[in-house]
């Protein structure tokens, strides 16, 4: 072989170690990608929603699909059954749907379905104002994984149930029957216009959004303090339409600010922002965000006393329900405001507490409800410091829009 052939072959020789050698280096680049964007999951994240997948899924075997639904623990550790017509039912399916749509897991979908045709009928009840947590928390978020027609008409009937409470002298759909009231509204029903809202878009009718409209600019004139804190309970006069008493009925007093209340508005009023557009729900979400942000801060780990005016903090019961609320709020009012960083920063800063071992079951404990330390009524001695359904899927609904934001791949989760 002359001179030039052998410098050829030194050459290829040398290329092909090169060669070798940027290959190996570019390998060991993307594997070591691979495995920073596996570590970049949250450890808090994904052991959260671990936990929630493990304990759904043996909550579906567990109570295998009956007319009665999971709702709390009563005083004695056992489980509190709600019947379909309770205004907590719809969360349970509510929480399989949405463990559904983050794994993909056929299973959750087979009984989510089942437990939703649970449901069947509730949505001609028009003796409460819950027919929207009822039927848009349970069909409703199915809607947001598939397509069933027979749900929309369902949600579409609920629509029309929920329209039937509504006073249009007063401007506001009238919550409870009972009590003594002459027409009681409460801050918590500003989540069932929601129905409302998805009901407009869908019938292409403008009378269910006019109402929801209405009766959020209602909720706003008479339900707040000038600090943005709010009332629980507004009754109104039938016959003068005007306010003639502002209370309580969960809260620790009528001047109080209750926790879950306060959740409830943020949630409502970003929402309602999201449906319309109309700026004074957006500075009315914000308000209240300025309220409860400092709120939070009476406790180290973000999680809401039962009533931030109670006055026995610290040394009273938390409401994890609340911070669950106010959490999967936060990350959906980020969507609209300048202010969207602080929200994200608060509600990561509640979720990373719901997901450790103070807030979060252990697997197989808990009698398989997710969170515990939530609060229903305090003033009646009922579901206090307990796990409670709708904490769950709260939860479950803020780590789903945290994993959103975060572009989480849900698959190095589940698979």
């Amino acid at each position: 072989m002359n001179v030039f052939g052998n410098i050829f072959l030194k050459r290829r020789k040398m290329f092909k170690n090169k060669f070798l050698k940027l290959y190996i280096g570019v390998l060991f680049l993307v594997t070591l990608s691979f495995s920073s964007c596996e570590k970049e999951i949250p450890i808090w994240y994904s052991n959260g929603l671990k936990t929630a997948f493990y304990q759904l899924k043996e909550a579906a075997l567990e109570y295998a699909p009956s007319k009665e639904f999971p709702r709390a623990l009563h005083k004695d550790g056992s489980i509190r059954f709600e019947p379909a017509k309770g205004w907590t039912s719809g969360f349970f399916p509510g929480n399989l749907w949405l463990m559904y749509g983050m794994s993909h897991n056929n299973e959750f979908k087979i009984v989510a379905e089942q437990y939703s045709e649970l449901l069947d009928g509730q949505q001609y009840e028009t003796f409460t104002h819950d027919v929207g947590f009822k039927m848009f928390c349970s069909l409703g978020t199915s809607l947001r994984y598939t397509e069933n027609k027979k749900y929309q008409k369902d949600l579409v009937a609920a629509a029309n149930s929920l329209k039937s409470r509504y006073n249009s002298e007063i401007g506001v759909i009238r919550s409870w029957d009972f009590g003594e009231w002459q027409y009681p509204v409460i801050v918590d029903n500003l989540m069932n216009l929601e129905l409302l809202f998805w009901a407009s878009k869908y019938t292409n009718d403008e009378i269910y959004k006019k109402i929801a409209i209405t009766h959020a600019e209602t909720t706003i004139k008479n339900h707040f303090r000038k600090d943005y804190s709010s009332f629980h309970v507004v009754e109104y006069d039938t016959i003068t339409a005007k306010p003639i008493s502002k209370e309580t009925f969960q809260g620790y007093s009528d001047s109080s600010s209750w926790a879950r209340g306060q959740a409830w508005a943020l949630y409502g009023f970003t929402m309602a922002y999201k449906e319309t557009n109309k700026k004074e729900f957006l500075d009315q979400a914000e308000n209240i965000a300025a309220y409860i942000i400092p709120q939070l801060k009476k406790n180290k780990d973000k999680i809401p006393f039962w009533d931030f005016s109670s006055p026995d903090i610290p040394n009273t019961v938390r409401d994890a329900s609340a911070g669950a609320i106010i959490a999967s709020a936060f990350l959906e009012l980020q969507k609209f405001s300048d202010k969207g960083a602080l929200y994200v920063q608060h509600a990561e800063e509640i979720l990373k507490s719901l997901s450790s071992k103070q807030y979060l079951a252990e697997k197989g404990t808990n009698k398989l409800f997710i969170l515990k330390h939530s609060t229903g009524s305090l003033p009646h001695d009922s579901e206090v410091d307990v796990p409670i359904i709708y904490a769950d899927y709260y939860y479950l609904e803020a780590m789903e829009r945290y994993g959103k934001i975060k572009n989480i791949d849900m698959k190095q989760i589940f698979n």
